[in-house]
This record gives C-alpha cells, sequence and structure tokens, in this order.
C-alpha cells in the first residue's frame, strides 16, 4: 500500500502576511508525520529552489491563492521543506514610513528701534529707524502708519512694504497734528509697533538764512589774469532760500560769470579771469522777509607797465643819477619795486646794479672811468617784472679825471663804563654733600676783576670753591657743601672807573631719613 502525503504547508510570504493582521483567527492544524523522502529528492528540490523563490517575491494575492488538488499534491512533499526556509529569512518585517516633521510655527519680528523724525515741511514727514533687535522669522518690510491727534483710525502711508530705513509721508495736510508708528512684516504677521512720543505737527519750520563764509574769502581773493576761478558759498536756511549776485551794484553778466546753486551752497564760476572781472561781488540768500547778505572782493591782477618816463639827472666822478615817473599800468595791484640796469656802449650788454628798490629815484655808483653808459628801468609788483622797461636818452659820460679820495673823519665812541651788575644774585637753599651754584651777570669797560666773599671774608683760591666768569656771566660753585659753607656770598667786581657788589644768602640744609618702624 503506498505512503501516506504530506500536508501541504503555506509559503512564506502568506505566513508573513497573517502575521501582520492579528486580528483574523488562525485555524491551529495538526502537521502528521513525514514519511521518509527518497534519495532523489534533493535533486529535485534543486532544480525547483528556483521557482519557490520566484513564488515567494510574488505579491501576497497572488501567494494566498488555493492550492490545487489532485497529481500536483503529489510531487509538494519533494519541494516543500527546502524551498520554505530561505524565503523566511531573506524577506524582514518592513516597518510603516513616518510622517513628515512640521515645520516651526511663524515668529513675528520684534518691533522697530529709535524711530525718530528727519525732517518736516508744510506737506510732508521723512522719518526714519532702525531695524528691529530680533527678526524672528524673516523681515519682509516696514509699514508706515499715522492717525490725527483725537482720532483711533491709523491710516497707511505706503500701499506696499517699504524695506528702506527712511520713509517720506508726503501728501499730508499743513496744520494737521499726527501720531505716527511703524511696524515691522513677516511670515508671523505684525511685529509690536514703535511709534513717536509725541504727536506731529505737520507746518514748515522756518531757518533764518546765514552765509557761511568761508575764511580765506572773508580777505580780498587775489587772482592772476587767464587763471580759472571757483568760489564756493555755503549757506544754510530753510526753507530753500532764494539766492542773487551782483557785481558792484549791478547785476552779474551770465555770458562770462556761471552761478550754480544748491540746497547748502552756491559756486561762483569764471573758465578764464580778465581785468574786468576785478571788483565786490555781493551774495544775497532770502527767505520770506528775512535776508543775509556777504561781500565778496576779487582782484585779477596781470604784470605792470614799464615805468611812464626815465632821465639821467646828472653824472659826476663814478656816479650817475637818475629819475623816474610811476607806471601808468600798475597792472592793478601796487608796485612793489623797481629794478634799474646799466649797459656800457662798447659791449650794449646789460647788468642789473639796483633790485627791488622802491624809489622814484637813484644814484648808480661804481661806475668805470671812460666808459658811456645807458640806463633802463623795470617796473615791479607781486605778480612780476614789467615785460619792457623805459630807458634814458641821455647818456652818462665818466671822465678821465683825477680825484682824490679823501675819507670822511669819524669820532670814535667811548665805551668806557664802570662795572654793573645785570643779574644779581638770589637767594638759595642747599643740600649737605651736593654741589651749588650762585650765579649774576655784570658788565663794564675795562673789564671788571671778580671777586668772590664769603660774610665779606675774601675767598681767593680755596679749592673748595670754583670761580668761573665767561662774558660777563659770573659763578661760584660750592662742591659738595656742609653746614658750616651757609652764609651771606657777596661778588664783588671793579674796575678803574669804580666797583659793584651784590650779594646773597646761602642755606645748607641737612637731609633726614626717618627710619620705619617694623612690627
Amino acid at each position: 500500500m503506498p505512503a501516506k502525503p504530506a500536508p501541504i504547508k503555506k509559503s512564506a510570504k502568506k505566513a508573513a502576511a497573517k502575521e501582520e493582521k492579528p486580528a483574523e483567527p488562525v485555524p491551529e492544524t495538526v502537521p502528521a508525520e513525514v514519511p521518509p523522502v527518497p534519495e532523489t529528492v534533493p535533486t529535485e528540490a534543486a532544480a525547483v529552489e528556483a521557482p519557490a523563490e520566484e513564488a515567494a517575491a510574488e505579491p501576497a494575492p497572488a501567494a494566498e491563492a488555493p492550492a490545487p488538488e489532485g497529481p500536483a499534491d503529489e510531487a509538494a512533499p519533494s519541494t516543500n521543506a527546502p524551498a520554505e526556509a530561505a524565503p523566511a529569512e531573506a524577506a524582514p518585517v518592513e516597518e510603516p514610513p513616518k510622517p513628515p516633521t512640521p515645520p516651526p510655527p511663524a515668529v513675528p519680528a520684534s518691533a522697530p528701534q529709535n524711530l525718530s523724525l528727519d525732517d518736516i515741511n508744510d506737506t510732508s514727514v521723512t522719518l526714519k529707524w532702525r531695524s528691529p533687535e530680533n527678526i524672528g522669522s524673516g523681515l519682509d518690510g516696514y509699514i508706515v502708519e499715522y492717525c490725527k491727534e483725537g482720532s483711533a483710525e491709523w491710516v497707511a502711508a505706503n500701499t506696499e512694504l517699504t524695506t528702506s530705513n527712511r520713509f517720506v509721508i508726503s501728501g499730508l495736510t499743513t496744520g494737521d497734528l499726527l501720531n505716527i508708528r511703524v511696524v515691522a512684516m513677516n511670515a508671523g504677521g505684525r511685529s509690536e509697533p514703535v511709534a513717536l512720543p509725541q504727536p506731529v505737527p505737520v507746518r514748515e519750520i522756518m531757518d533764518r538764512p546765514k552765509i557761511r563764509m568761508p575764511r580765506a574769502l572773508r580777505s580780498r581773493h587775489v587772482k592772476h589774469v587767464g587763471e580759472k576761478i571757483n568760489l564756493v558759498i555755503p549757506f544754510c536756511g530753510k526753507p530753500k532760500p532764494v539766492i542773487s549776485w551782483t557785481k558792484d551794484g549791478q547785476p552779474l553778466d551770465t555770458k562770462k560769470i556761471n552761478i550754480r546753486n544748491s540746497d547748502k551752497d552756491s559756486i561762483l564760476f569764471i573758465r578764464k579771469a580778465e581785468r574786468d572781472d576785478s571788483g565786490s561781488y555781493e551774495m544775497t540768500v532770502k527767505i520770506d522777509s528775512f535776508e543775509d547778505k556777504a561781500t565778496l572782493i576779487i582782484q585779477i591782477v596781470a604784470l605792470p607797465g614799464p615805468p611812464a618816463s626815465v632821465k639821467l639827472v646828472d653824472s659826476w666822478g663814478f656816479n650817475a643819477a637818475l629819475e623816474w615817473t610811476s607806471p601808468k599800468d600798475n597792472g592793478n595791484t601796487e608796485i612793489t619795486g623797481y629794478t634799474i640796469q646799466k649797459a656800457d656802449k662798447k659791449t650794449g650788454d646789460w647788468f642789473t646794479v639796483l633790485e627791488h628798490f622802491h624809489r622814484l629815484n637813484a644814484t648808480v655808483t661804481d661806475l668805470v672811468m671812460g666808459n658811456v653808459y645807458t640806463f633802463r628801468v623795470f617796473a615791479e609788483n607781486k605778480v612780476g617784472k614789467s615785460e619792457t622797461a623805459a630807458v634814458t636818452k641821455a647818456a652818462a659820460h665818466i671822465q678821465k679825471t683825477g680825484i682824490v679820495y679823501k675819507p670822511p673823519e669819524y669820532k670814535e665812541h667811548d665805551f668806557s663804563e664802570a662795572p654793573k651788575f645785570t643779574a644779581l644774585l638770589n637767594d638759595r637753599a642747599a643740600t649737605v654733600g651736593y654741589n651749588t651754584k650762585l650765579l649774576c651777570a655784570v658788565r663794564g669797560s675795562p673789564k671788571p676783576k671778580i671777586e668772590w666773599l664769603k660774610n665779606q671774608m675774601l675767598i681767593g683760591d680755596d679749592p673748595k670753591y670754583r670761580q668761573i666768569n665767561n662774558q660777563g656771566v659770573c659763578s661760584l660753585e660750592i662742591r659738595k657743601p656742609s653746614s658750616f659753607d651757609g652764609g651771606v656770598y657777596t661778588c664783588r667786581a671793579k674796575n678803574s672807573l669804580g666797583e659793584a657788589t651784590v650779594a646773597c644768602r646761602l642755606e645748607v640744609k641737612q637731609v633726614t631719613i626717618q627710619e620705619e618702624k617694623v612690627k
């Protein structure tokens, strides 16, 4: 009688599916005894191992399909045992996926800081502030709101968020009294508002006009012909003042002089200065009935012309006397001097004999005997020397005549003087063991003899004392004085015309050191 076939076991995947559903009741099956398997079964099991693994990888519904009955049941005992263990180990139980972490809630920023009033006029108010200390979930911008005094309705001044820390509320009505605040915005919503401590009146703040003339322009401004003039005159005033310029009381010639005005300064510009540009310029800044004026004096200078005329007045010995008149054109500035030159008729070369000479007449000396000289004069001002010179029409002939020079006699000055002290001795104190000096100064002619006395006793050549007299400065050095060296010291100067004395008191002190008591 043939052996009874073993019961067919369910696949590992089906068993895993059942483990995931603990709610369904699982019937208990009593396995029957497995008969011995022939030796050929391992070979057949190896052949069907791959199909068994494929079957384990199939979806759960396919694994749960009922097993076929009949002859196929007979082949099951040979393939079931090896295929059962492998899939159960290779397929771990999968955990369900975790839900995503929700984002943190948005946090509004802190209130903006340091809200203040930057500017104000009759139609607008300008504010400025600093960014919040804590921006929370970011910073998208700011909203500026205002409401009239006595009203609770806040109006947003900007339709879109502003990212700047400065904002101008425009289109306001003059005379309104406004409360103003600023709010920071981000994904978390509005921050706490920051408001101005006091209501702001919408009105023009009048600031009287004032010209701030630079120090360099308060005196005469001098430029050379052809130079560029660019002067900046700052001023202040609110609202912007009306600026006007005049020259010598007349309006400016805008073809030659350019005026450029800004909110804070006015610029006077002349591209190429000419002599006609010299004059007194007046700047006026005006706001309503208030005004301020400043005067600027510009002087355009050039080289002077030559002297009007020059003539040879006289010549004698080795000298020649000249006279000339001032130039007709001084170059728009004062004449600072004249340059006189001479030329020998033989060579024709010009040599300067006097330079930066201030008078209108001069005497030229040290001329060479037998020569004929011509002279010319240049005018000078702060710009330089005139381009041309005035030349004498007549020439100076230096005759060859014998001249005996007799030098003048001068009476010698008598410098004799009795001794006189110009710097006196001063009382002083010295310390025992430390050198000290006594100083005084004396003058006299002939040179006076200096003697030092202590308590009316002549010191002489005592080696303890060092006596020096240099150019009238007398010094007595006392080397390492003791308490016995104190007293009255006298310096005596005498020559053939008299004598003089000066005295002082010297006090020599003993140093006392207090010993600290050691506890």
